[in-house]
């Protein structure tokens, strides 16, 4: 299966993100889908699912933690082991072969996670306050304990845990990573008020919460290329406890971030904001200055081919961020090109194991 070409539409043409050209503007949003094993390396299951999905402008894989201590998820896959770069190089494989293009998303779950889940470390966060909740781990459903709180210390650790995983993935055969700043993990964490608070350099003020996902971000770019990385950040999100309700205070911080990484080139900028359009969104889009991509599926409500059309015809951003279509279209590109029917995405499956709601959406018969 070759990627499709998306002729009938203005998400079909071309652009250049980073060292890479895409030849459509759709971007597969980051899915957390629990399909790898314990272990966190990818199967033959994974290859199918990504390989499905070629014809997508770009693929952000699932989140993948960088060390089995910030892993958040059951079944979530690593980049940490020599048997899971294994297990994501036969994905890349299969991705290139069909003429995909592929980045993976470094994802640090922090506190959003259980001893259960992650080896049996104390979660890690900015600040001893746990999420309020429960989460699935493989023992059963569990309370979110208080994490350990970060010393500046043990800080050059995670950072580095970020960096030896980002060269893992190119090493795997990725075009690059996307930092996840996102969500309400770990560099999240950092970023929000709610999460960080912290007394130290690290807290406190905006440019004190942003220097931590600089600093990241910085040494992922030294190890990898600028030009291979991109940050994915969601404002006032308010999720996982990452409470962002000052909106002055977050326009601040965000503006520290930005200005943190400015000069170094990155790949792209992906945003996750109930409203792309706006003045905020488009501030952040302009300080950044390079690629940028929208993901506005911030509801319950996915988002659509019409709003996806809409917003690059109207110069709202350079790529599309599509997450629930993906999931139940393996070939959302050539629908959307040719505004052919959909299937529905069943969320019963989403978080399942097996093939069921994972590869066995059919394609397009037209």
């Amino acid at each position: 299966m070759k990627g499709l070409p998306v002729p009938n539409s203005t998400l079909s043409t071309p652009f250049s993100l980073g060292s890479l050209e895409l030849p459509n503007r759709l971007v597969m949003a980051p899915l957390t889908r629990m399909r790898s094993g314990r272990d966190g390396v990818p199967g033959e299951l994974n290859v199918e699912h990504y390989a499905q999905r070629a014809s997508m402008g770009l693929i952000v894989t699932e989140g993948t933690y960088p060390d089995v201590a910030g892993q958040g998820f059951a079944y979530q896959p690593g980049i940490e082991t020599p048997e899971q770069v294994e297990g994501w190089r036969r994905v890349a494989e299969r991705v290139h072969a069909a003429d995909g293009r592929l980045f993976m998303q470094v994802m640090h779950a922090g506190r959003v996670t259980h001893p259960d889940i992650n080896g049996g470390s104390q979660p890690v966060a900015p600040s001893a306050v746990a999420v309020e909740g429960r989460t699935h781990t493989y023992q059963g459903k569990a309370d979110y304990p208080v994490p350990h709180a970060l010393t500046a210390e043990e800080l050059p650790a995670v950072v580095e845990s970020f960096v030896r995983a980002s060269r893992n993935a190119i090493e795997a055969g990725m075009d690059g990573v996307e930092i996840h700043g996102a969500n309400g993990y770990l560099l999240h964490e950092f970023l929000a008020p709610g999460a960080n608070q912290r007394t130290d350099e690290y807290g406190g003020s905006p440019q004190n919460r942003a220097r931590f996902v600089v600093e990241v971000v910085r040494a992922v770019a030294a190890a990898v290329g600028a030009e291979k990385v991109g940050l994915r950040i969601s404002p006032e999100h308010n999720i996982q406890d990452a409470w962002e309700t000052d909106h002055e205070d977050v326009r601040a911080t965000y503006a520290a971030l930005l200005d943190g990484i400015g000069d170094l080139g990155l790949a792209y900028l992906s945003v996750l904001h109930k409203e792309p359009a706006g003045e905020f969104v488009q501030g952040l889009r302009a300080r950044f200055g390079g690629a940028f991509l929208a993901n506005s599926g911030f509801s319950d409500v996915p988002t659509t081919r019409e709003e996806g059309v809409q917003l690059i015809e109207e110069g709202v951003a350079d790529g599309v961020v599509v997450g629930r279509p993906a999931i139940a279209n393996p070939d959302l590109a050539r629908r959307w090109a040719e505004g052919l029917p959909e299937n529905v995405p069943d969320p019963r499956t989403f978080y399942t194991q097996g093939a069921e709601g994972y590869t066995d959406y059919p394609f397009a018969q037209v």
